[in-house]
């Protein structure tokens, strides 16, 4: 319970920062890269100082000059301010589309290119991907939590189909991504941090264009993300991943 405090403390802290200097400064220029680096510094260090270490595997065999999308299974609210961070180069994300309701926060995010998404709403949903598209093709990646929400066993729940049409529309490798060690650490319904490693599998890149359909595209995904689960959270015999490099 003391370290998910001072993860949030840390959090607390820093928001008021990114208030008084990093939204003036991005309204007034319009740009929002020293808010964005603001808000990865935050994201990076929190789970950090709540104990967890990052092991990353593959993250070197990524083009940081190239955008991709990133798709990544979901066990915790840990995942995304250890994963995000990560990313080579900026990434967009999806987010609730009641958040964009907020003045100042909507202004940001929109300047941030992030992609509002009403998951009820399946008319909503194809018009998230396609102000998803937008955002790839003005070259900026895209993370995708492909299950839509978190698994509370740890094991991969059914797949969004909308991010493999995003895929196949625009062209850009797909970067399956495997997280482990987030459920042990704080499974979804728990508050409280348990110290550990997390380890960030970044899986070979797929290239959309060599699948004939999203469903095999889909497939090949989920067989990627499930490969580098710990074995008692796969629902298939697959092989492991098993090289590991510590991210600095």
């Amino acid at each position: 319970m003391i370290r998910t405090i001072v993860m949030l403390t840390l959090w607390s802290v820093a928001a008021p920062v990114a208030a008084l200097i990093g939204f003036p400064w991005t309204f007034i220029t319009g740009d929002i890269r020293l808010l964005y680096r603001m808000f990865m510094w935050g994201a990076w260090n929190g789970p950090r100082l709540a104990g967890m270490r990052v092991e990353t595997v593959g993250l070197d065999g990524l083009n940081p000059q190239r955008t991709y999308i990133f798709m990544s299974n979901h066990v915790s609210n840990l995942d995304p301010p250890i994963l995000i961070p990560l990313i080579p180069r900026r990434t967009s994300v999806m987010v609730k589309k009641e958040l964009f309701a907020y003045p100042i926060l909507g202004r940001a995010m929109r300047l941030g290119s992030l992609v509002p998404v009403d998951r009820g709403n399946r008319d909503a949903g194809i018009e998230s991907v396609k102000a998803a598209k937008e955002v790839v093709h003005q070259g900026i990646s895209m993370t995708i939590f492909i299950e839509g929400k978190r698994s509370f066993d740890g094991k991969l729940l059914p797949f969004k189909k909308g991010p493999f049409y995003l895929a196949m529309e625009c062209g850009v490798p797909v970067v399956p991504v495997t997280i482990s060690g987030t459920h042990y650490a704080m499974p979804k319904a728990r508050f409280a941090i348990k110290p550990g490693v997390v380890k960030v599998i970044f899986h070979p890149p797929i290239e959309p264009q060599d699948f004939a359909s999203r469903e095999c595209l889909m497939e090949k995904v989920r067989i990627a993300i499930e490969s580098g689960l710990p074995e008692e959270y796969r629902q298939s015999t697959l092989p492991a991943a098993t090289s590991t490099s510590a991210h600095p």
